[in-house]
């Protein structure tokens, strides 16, 4: 009997419809010859450093490090019905296709079964990338030999246990050291969510130490032919700062005076440049995600939500977690068929899709950018758009329109740049005119790129020539004051963790990280912000998340080299090393065990600074508070406000919260 391995029971369901096994059993299907089951996420987990020794239940810093010998996994007890279906399955089949999602977490989930229930039988693979019947037929007549896809389980054994060295030592190390300190509680680290809380923390760090300078900009109304646009003062280089703006305000009065007095400026340089933007690339799963929480203010695992439910659910798109804009180039042949399904799925697009060119080739397609999955397009088939909700068609329009982008005209504009000279000061004035508004006509108004139309290089100016004068308006003098960097939004978070070699300053760890370099992966971003906001490590304020008291404790306490993002970035490159075969999983294990055993060594003497802000828990829902200042005075507050409320005076600040349990404020102190 051949048996397929699903990860979730709708992929198993969907894979059976069209292997026609149609008969439901007990977590699986059957058919002629052929069975469908499916794991529900993983069934079994690395098993706990209690497994592996009774003593280790008790946490003591004598016992560490604790380094398995050999690596064990057990079944997970919520699951251990399933597990047993799989088990008997697996006994009665003499080949096994893999069907999990394609990717590491996917080859794991299945391999990790198959190595547990010793499976000795043949065993291929089912690479998909959509789940509608058209994709899943193509797939079933080219199964890959099971050899091909085996180091993407070496890659994420390594990533498995890496995580489980630094956690379970680390996690100790740290907490028992804390309460040593005076510190209750757990100092949970973690490889991925203590780089996280770092980046959160330096930039929350950043805005709060953020020194504003004062300086002053002369914006000017100016009239030519009957036009009006606006032009701005360009300050002498010895008024001015490294960014060009000016920072003695005397200069700044001084041409004021001046600007005031004239009636004409003079054209006296006109440059023109033509620019052609080529179409963005279909999304990658992070670009989604940091779309959608700018534009729509959506979070980083609710687009994860939306589009895996366009994915498994509705079959409208294909395989979200992919880390990739590119297509194959043998998917170029199949656009027809993709553009006539978007039209029967939504009649209303039927009149831009005339206008698209089918034979246009974009930059999309290329093999050599293509990785396990390529970027996120509707499917093949045509499914029915009502079903959605506003959130998913919202998801799903932008999805849409990068695909349709690629079959549209560049995006053809002039920018020009024009210098004046009014009373012997120089001004600057900018403008941009569309010349083919090409590929943007498959964006909606409110998926447009408007980043640079909200700067005055977006203005039209007259047609103007050098030696032309122009009357003067209106001369204004601004005060300004030079902003701190923005908090980080989710999606903008995300962002940092795919590219984090943006954010790094040692310039030894630059030169080591790809640009592409990331911490996490398109999986598991979104799952660890998430789990960062529930444990009150991270709260958001409005659009924002700020890091909390408690997780300044964490980032403060732990080794720089742990908290530092650029160290599990090139943990990240490794795995990828080990999925092209260029390290082995035994080598990089080897080098992580001496490491975490090296850093207990070195730490475990120390005493730890605990910051000195921290508070009491939340008596709502148990997070860290932190100390806030309103109307009435400082309080205590907890992290998660505004979506917890809970609050206590100042002068509950330990642990013992018993009197203040059943008091419940609709609104927080102050």
């Amino acid at each position: 009997m051949r048996l397929f391995l699903c990860e979730k029971p709708s992929q198993g369901k969907d894979i059976a419809r069209v292997l026609g096994a149609n008969q439901r059993g007990s977590g699986c299907f059957k058919g002629t010859g052929v069975s469908v089951t499916w794991c529900i996420g993983h069934l079994v987990e690395p098993a706990p450093p209690e497994a592996y020794d009774e003593r280790f239940k008790r946490w003591a810093l004598e016992d560490l490090p604790i380094i398995p010998s050999t690596w064990r996994v057990h079944v997970k007890q919520d699951t251990l019905e399933q597990f047993t279906i799989v088990k008997q399955l697996l006994a009665q089949s003499s080949e096994l296709v893999i069907a999990t999602d394609a990717d590491r977490e996917g080859e794991m989930i299945a391999r990790e079964l198959l190595d547990l229930c010793q499976y000795r039988g043949a065993v291929l693979r089912l690479w998909l990338s959509a789940l509608n019947e058209v994709s899943i037929r193509k797939a079933l007549t080219c199964l890959r030999p099971a050899a091909e896809t085996e180091r993407l389980y070496h890659s994420a054994l390594a990533r498995s246990r890496a995580d489980w060295l630094i956690g379970m030592n680390m996690s100790r190390l740290f907490t028992l050291l804390g309460r040593r300190s005076g510190l209750s509680g757990v100092l949970p680290v973690g490889r991925v969510q203590t780089p996280t809380l770092r980046l959160v923390v330096d930039r929350d760090r950043h805005i709060e130490r953020f020194v504003a300078i004062a300086h002053w900009s002369i914006e000017l109304r100016l009239i030519a032919l009957e036009q009006t646009f606006t032009a701005k003062w360009v300050a002498p280089d010895r008024a001015t700062d490294e960014a060009g703006r000016c920072i003695r305000q005397a200069v700044a009065q001084q041409a004021l005076t001046a600007l005031r007095q004239a009636q004409h400026a003079q054209v006296t340089e006109l440059r023109t440049q033509r620019i052609k933007d080529a179409a963005p690339l279909p999304f990658d799963l992070s670009t989604l995600q940091e779309t959608c929480s700018r534009k729509f203010g959506f979070g980083v695992q609710e687009t994860l939500d939306i589009a895996q439910a366009l994915y498994e659910t509705h079959k409208a798109t294909t395989y979200p977690r992919t880390d990739t804009g590119y297509l194959p180039e043998s998917m170029w042949a199949e656009a027809e068929t993709v553009l006539e399904a978007l039209v029967l799925s939504d009649p209303s697009i039927e009149k831009l899709i005339q206008t698209v060119d089918r034979g246009r080739r974009s930059r999309a397609w290329s093999d050599d950018k293509v990785t396990a999955h390529h970027g996120i397009i509707p499917t093949l088939e045509p499914f029915c758009l009502d079903r959605l909700s506003k959130d998913e068609r919202t998801v799903y329009e932008l999805i849409r329109s990068h695909y349709l982008a690629q079959f549209l005209p560049l995006y053809e504009y002039e920018r020009t740049q024009v210098r004046l000279d009014c009373a012997s000061n120089g001004l600057l004035a900018q403008g941009k005119r569309i010349i083919e508004p090409g590929w943007h006509r498959a964006l909606k108004p409110d998926q447009a790129f408007t980043e640079d139309d909200a700067s005055e290089r977006s203005q039209v100016l007259p047609a103007l020539a050098e030696g032309d004068q122009c009357w003067v308006q209106k001369v204004e003098l601004k005060a300004l004051k030079t902003q701190p960097p923005k908090a980080y939004t989710q999606g903008e978070l995300i962002r940092s963790m795919k590219g984090v070699a943006r954010v790094v300053t040692d310039p030894r760890l630059k030169a080591t990280l790809n640009d592409t370099a990331g911490i996490g992966t398109e999986a598991t971003r979104a799952n660890i912000i998430a789990g960062l906001l529930k444990r009150g490590y991270l709260y958001k304020k409005g659009s924002s998340v700020h890091a909390s008291q408690a997780a300044l404790t964490l980032v403060d306490s732990v080794p720089s080299a742990i908290a530092d993002p650029a160290t599990t970035a090139i943990w990240e490159q490794a795995f990828d090393k080990i999925e092209a075969g260029q390290l082995t999983l035994d080598d990089f294990i080897a080098k992580q065990t001496c490491w975490v055993s090296q850093l207990v060594e070195h730490y475990r003497t120390t005493t730890l600074a605990i910051h000195s802000c921290s508070g009491p828990n939340c008596p709502l829902c148990g997070a860290p508070m932190r100390q806030r200042t309103g109307k009435h005075g400082t309080f205590w507050s907890c992290t998660r406000y505004p979506e917890c409320r809970g609050a206590l005076p100042l002068a509950a600040e330990g642990n013992d919260m018993t009197r203040h349990r059943k008091r419940r404020r609709s609104k927080p102190y102050g």
